[in-house]
């Protein structure tokens, strides 16, 4: 029988998701997408169309509402739901699949729309409602999360007894031509950035703990495959929430992010003058939540593909031993913007993310990866996804290193 597939979410990743699935009909059956602007998916549906000969229906709906993505998934009589909407709406969007019974994925973890802060918890705690409605619940299937934890997943599988320090690289040296832009949603984006930054490791005693910095305080040069040297700042990431309590052996996670000196000096004068505040001000008797009134200044990142040049670099250093020797290997995944662009009309971070978003759901489908109750990525069989990631866009290459 044909599948139903459920896209909630038609920004620059729901674009790329959209078109992949829709390139991987004989999984995905029946492809909806729906958003809280109709528009956006129509535009979408045609350039699928156009471009791959597949039509997909669109849909409208207001995702923060559990009763209209309930009635959405009864009347789409999706089998599965491929969440790439606001992380804020994570929540509303897994009760309403645990109220109908159906798969759920998404990319990134739940934050709450008042507090710039994100964590796994409120999500993990849905566990028990997914097994007892029998489904599986697959969260932070992007790239980091999602491709970065299925490579430290692989690394623990084939190449390592113990890993014992693992430093996630993020590298994105594309050049959009924009005085200052976000390369995904300029909330999500900005927030992250301008948070504390996070890492843990083991003491002493052998006990694990979170060692908080000050935003940008730590930095290295990485040079990156492909690319070159790149200034690279330690952030706090989702993905190492997960990784610590599944990765045997670690004593260290780390993760870190590239940005140019005009992004930070952009990004500090806006944070200077309150641009990046996420509670309301009086503006002329208005109420404005500043980093909101800011996302409508920026460009669209879904515009940014036509104009983005260069690449991308994400990938895991994992260091530690195997049969009783030092061991240090990277794992890495290089990807041009303008070939993403030629294949699904979006830029590079927006596919990287998609693709392994569309490759978790695809695996789910076809019964490759099952189980009841919520999983991150690392919990799962690693090889199948790392075949797809070939076939599907995505090769990436494995690297020795003197440990």
């Amino acid at each position: 029988m044909s599948k139903n597939t459920l896209i909630i979410g038609a920004g620059g990743v729901g674009n790329v998701v959209a078109f992949k699935c829709a390139m991987n009909k004989e999984t995905f059956g029946n492809i909806t997408l729906a958003s809280r602007t109709k528009s956006k998916g129509k535009e979408i549906a045609k350039n699928i169309k156009k471009r791959v000969g597949v039509k997909i229906k669109t849909e409208e709906v207001d995702a923060d509402k559990t009763k209209n993505v309930i009635k959405l998934i009864k009347e789409t009589k999706a089998d599965i739901v491929i969440n790439v909407a606001l992380p804020y709406q994570d929540l509303t969007i897994m009760d309403a699949c645990i109220a109908t019974r159906v798969h759920y994925l998404d990319t990134a973890n739940y934050e709450h729309p008042d507090t710039a802060k994100f964590e796994y918890k409120e999500q993990w705690a849905k566990n028990s409602a997914f097994k007892e409605a029998g489904i599986m619940g697959l969260l932070g299937s992007g790239f980091d999360p999602g491709a970065t934890n299925i490579f430290c997943a692989y690394a623990q599988k084939h190449y390592f007894d113990e890993i014992h320090t693992i430093d996630i690289l993020d590298c994105n040296a594309g050049d959009h031509g924009y005085p200052f832009a976000t390369n995904f949603n300029p909330e999500i984006n900005l927030r992250e950035v301008s948070a504390k930054g996070r890492y843990w490791q083991k003491d002493e005693n052998g006990k694990g703990k979170w060692i908080e910095t000050e935003p940008m305080e730590i930095m290295q040069v990485w040079d990156y495959p492909e690319i070159g040297p790149k200034d690279s700042y330690l952030l706090y990431h989702e993905e190492m929430e997960s990784l610590v309590r599944h990765i045997k052996g670690l004593k260290r996670i780390r993760f870190f992010m590239t940005f140019g000196q005009s992004y930070l000096t952009h990004m500090k004068c806006l944070e200077n003058v309150g641009m990046l505040g996420i509670k309301e001000v009086k503006h002329k008797g208005m109420k404005i939540v500043p980093i909101e009134f800011l996302k409508t200044l920026l460009p669209d990142p879904a515009s940014l593909g036509p104009h983005t040049k260069g690449k991308t670099n994400i990938g895991i250093v994992a260091e530690g031993f195997k049969n009783g020797k030092k061991r240090k290997i990277y794992i890495y995944q290089v990807k041009d913007h303008e070939e993403c662009y030629a294949e699904v009309m979006s830029q590079g971070v927006s596919y990287t993310t998609g693709v392994p978003a569309m490759i978790g759901a695809k695996l789910m489908l076809d019964g490759t990866w099952s189980g009841k109750g919520v999983f991150n990525m690392e919990q799962l069989d690693p090889d199948p996804f790392m075949e797809l990631l070939i076939t599907q866009g995505l090769p990436w290459k494995v690297m020795e290193m003197e440990a």
